[in-house]
C-alpha cells in the first residue's frame, strides 16, 4: 500500500497510467495520465511541470499542458527530441509512468485579475501556456481583454491547430498566428511573431503579458512589450531549460543567482533581463 500524499517524498515517483494520447504534429505528442489510485493525484497550478519517469529509461521535467479544471486528470505535451522523450512518445494508453510534483512557480494570474493579458507563445512553448489560457477563458469575466499571439517557423509545426480554430471563434479571446515562413498554399501571415504587436493598440498601464517559446524569441518579444509601455514586473517569461532533480540539489538548472526547477520555471521580466543580456548563460 502506497503512503499517503501528504508524507510521499517528492524523491519518490507515483504512478500514473496513460488513458489517452493524441498527435499535434508529427513527433509531438499530447499524453493523458491518470494516478494508480485517486488519493494521490496532486493539485497543481499552470505553468508548474512534473518529473516523468519512464522505467527503464529516466525522469524528464515536462510542463503542465491541460486544463486545471479537469481534476484527477493530466496532461502533457512531449516532442521526441532525446532518449527519454522518445520513450515516452512510445507509451500506449495504458502503460504505466513515475510522476514527481508538482513542482516550480506558477503563471501569477491571480494577480492579474482586472489586467488586459497578452499571451505569446513560441513553437512548443504554446503549451505551458495552454493551461493560463484554459483559466483565463473560463474566468474572462475578471480580466480585461485576451489576446492570443502565436508564432512559429511553417504552417506544419503549428501545435493545437484545432484548438487554435476553436479558440479563434471565442468573443473572450483575439487570436494572432505568424510563421516565419510558408508556401503559396498559406493564406495567414508570414514573420516574426512581435510583427503581431505592430498590428494592436495597447493601454501599457493596464496589461500583463505571458511568454513562453525560445529564449530569443522571448527577450525581443519582452523589450518589444517594453517599448509600448508594459512594465518588467508585469512581463512573465517561462524558463523552459534543463532541469534534472527539481529539488534544487544538483545545480544543473542553475541561471545565475536562480535556480529555474526551484525559483522558476515561471519569472517576472524584471527578475531576469540583466540574465538574459548574458550570452554564455
Amino acid at each position: 500500500m502506497l503512503p499517503d500524499t501528504e508524507s510521499v517524498s517528492p524523491m519518490l515517483p507515483q504512478p500514473y497510467r496513460v488513458c489517452d494520447i493524441s498527435e499535434e504534429i508529427p513527433g509531438c505528442l499530447t499524453l493523458k495520465l491518470i494516478p494508480e489510485n485517486e488519493k494521490h493525484y496532486q493539485d497543481w497550478q499552470p505553468g508548474q511541470f512534473f518529473m516523468i519517469y519512464v522505467f527503464g529509461h529516466g525522469e524528464v521535467p515536462i510542463s503542465i499542458s491541460g486544463d486545471p479544471e479537469k481534476s484527477g486528470q493530466l496532461a502533457f505535451t512531449v516532442m521526441s527530441v532525446g532518449s527519454i522523450t522518445q520513450a515516452i512518445c512510445r507509451l500506449k494508453p495504458g502503460d504505466a509512468v513515475g510522476l514527481r510534483g508538482p513542482f516550480g512557480s506558477a503563471w501569477p494570474l491571480n494577480k492579474l485579475k482586472g489586467q488586459n493579458i497578452i499571451l505569446m507563445a513560441g513553437g512548443l512553448g504554446l503549451a505551458p501556456l495552454r493551461p493560463a489560457l484554459y483559466h483565463l477563458l473560463g474566468n474572462n469575466q475578471a480580466y480585461g481583454n485576451i489576446r492570443l499571439m502565436y508564432g512559429t517557423r511553417q504552417p506544419d509545426s503549428i501545435v493545437f491547430a484545432d484548438e487554435l480554430a476553436r479558440w479563434s471563434d471565442h468573443q473572450a479571446l483575439d487570436v494572432s498566428i505568424t510563421v516565419d515562413n510558408a508556401g503559396r498554399d498559406w493564406s495567414g501571415k508570414v514573420g516574426v511573431i512581435t510583427d503581431l504587436l505592430k498590428e494592436i493598440s495597447i493601454n501599457g498601464s493596464n496589461t500583463s503579458a505571458l511568454i513562453c517559446g525560445p529564449e530569443v524569441m522571448m527577450r525581443f518579444s519582452a523589450y518589444a512589450l517594453l517599448d509600448l509601455g508594459i512594465a518588467m514586473d508585469k512581463i512573465f517569461v517561462s524558463m523552459e531549460r534543463n532541469m534534472k532533480c527539481a529539488l534544487k540539489m544538483c545545480g544543473r538548472c542553475q541561471y545565475g543567482p536562480y535556480f529555474i526547477c526551484h525559483d522558476g520555471p515561471v519569472f517576472s521580466f524584471d527578475q531576469v533581463r540583466e540574465l538574459f543580456r548574458i550570452r554564455e548563460l
